[in-house]
């Protein structure tokens, strides 16, 4: 008997640093395969991943920023719970924002979204990203080595995100400190812990007092445009549908797009011919880029609850089930990828990978996301001749040491220490 036979993906540490040789066993019994534990199904199929992605009718997000837990207050009863999980919706983490909600609420609440993300806000962005970029680098060169998370990757996207939703420069830096300490995501071993209903709670004031004091006394800045965007209807939303909307694009867009910044140095500091490759011809920076998403993106866990008894792949799933897609698996299905687990700069569908999901539930901040990697990595190239992995601190490259944080929702490095060659 295999040790995954009976192994809990929720609360094992062993399956944190290295989770794939367990999703290839799941892979092997098929491509949906009810869990041991906690009542789960797990999605390892391309095809099947997209339809829990398209079916907002079948599967609901009310439970996707933390699976199984602490899951309904009561137990579900019968083939259809759509009426139990709007009694209880508000009991369950983080309800009421974007990445919780189903249509129609989701539906009114993106459109929202979607008036902040305006074609002219998001080029007035990117110019700012190109001076941020410089500013960042500056900050960590002129030492032997930098941590690229902490002291590179996370600032610059933070910086960002406060620069596109309009936050007063003054009150910039101060964002910093309250991130570092707030972790939306859940641990492995959470279990039995009691999860924080709403942790991004500590940004919710500073965003209350932006856009009350905008619609007050409106001004000619983003977060006046913040303030007063309606809903598609022309009706003004609530002040709190507001602040949601904008502390979680915050939140999880800086931590996301650092994830993939920092994953994309380690791939390239690991591998010097593709790193001299992509200084030669930058245009294939993108491309790398989306290869780096679909191998070693930032989320990988995304978990839906059955509204109602269905089938998926031919497996019965109860009314009332978790159902995780493992995104790294469905992005390594070898029927939908050939060599999945090679990186090809050439790969015919690049982009067809759900590292940003699909339909309705498709990461808005997906397109800020590139650019910013992208830039981030220019810039970098501009001003080196090298990137290299820190033996000092990850050891030699036929033996190299890396952790990964300890959540099952998300996957990243804690830490990626670099050596560069400044021009």
């Amino acid at each position: 008997m295999s040790r995954f036979d009976t192994i809990d993906y929720f609360t094992d540490a062993s399956l944190v640093d290295d989770p794939f040789p367990y999703f290839e066993y799941l892979r092997a019994k098929g491509p949906v395969v009810p869990l041991p534990h906690h009542g789960v199904v797990a999605v390892t199929g391309y095809e099947a991943a997209a339809e829990v992605w398209r079916d907002t009718e079948t599967f609901s997000s009310c439970n996707t920023v933390t699976g199984p837990f602490p899951g309904l207050p009561v137990k579900p009863e019968g083939d259809d719970i759509r009426d139990l999980i709007e009694q209880h919706r508000g009991a369950l983490p983080m309800a009421g924002y974007l990445v919780t909600a189903d249509p129609p609420v989701h539906t009114a609440l993106r459109g929202l979204l979607m008036r902040l993300l305006t074609p002219r806000r998001l080029q007035e962005n990117e110019a700012f990203m190109w001076r941020l970029a410089d500013l960042q680098i500056d900050h960590v060169f002129g030492r032997k080595s930098f941590e690229v998370l902490n002291e590179f990757a996370q600032p610059f996207a933070m910086l960002v995100i406060t620069d596109l939703l309009g936050v007063p420069d003054g009150d910039r830096r101060s964002f910093a400190s309250q991130l570092g300490v707030e972790h939306p995501e859940p641990g492995v071993g959470d279990a039995g812990r009691k999860v924080s209903l709403d942790p991004l709670a500590f940004l919710v004031e500073t965003f209350t007092a932006y856009v009350e004091d905008r619609r007050r006394t409106p001004r000619q800045d983003v977060l006046t445009r913040l303030a007063t965007a309606a809903f598609p209807d022309g009706s003004l939303p609530p002040v709190i549908d507001v602040v949601r909307t904008a502390t979680f694009l915050f939140a999880a867009g800086q931590d996301t797009t650092a994830r993939l910044i920092t994953a994309a140095l380690h791939v390239i500091g690991d591998d010097p011919d593709l790193q001299a490759l992509l200084r030669r011809d930058r245009k294939r920076i993108p491309d790398f880029l989306e290869e780096v998403l679909r191998l070693h993106g930032p989320v990988k866990t995304v978990p839906r609850m059955a509204r109602v008894r269905t089938t998926l792949a031919g497996v019965d799933i109860p009314a009332g089930a978790t159902v995780v897609i493992l995104q790294h698996a469905v992005n390594r299905d070898p029927s939908r990828f050939e060599a999945p687990d090679e990186l090809r700069l050439d790969r015919a569908n690049l982009k067809e990978h759900l590292m940003f999901g699909r339909g309705i539930h498709s990461c808005p901040g997906g397109p800020l996301a590139r650019v910013e990697a992208r830039i981030a990595l220019e810039r970098l190239f501009d001003r080196t001749t090298e990137i290299r992995i820190s033996e000092a601190a990850h050891g030699p490259a036929d033996a190299r040491r890396y952790e990964y944080v300890p959540t099952y929702i998300l996957r990243g490095l804690k830490e990626l220490h670099v050596e560069v060659e400044p021009v």
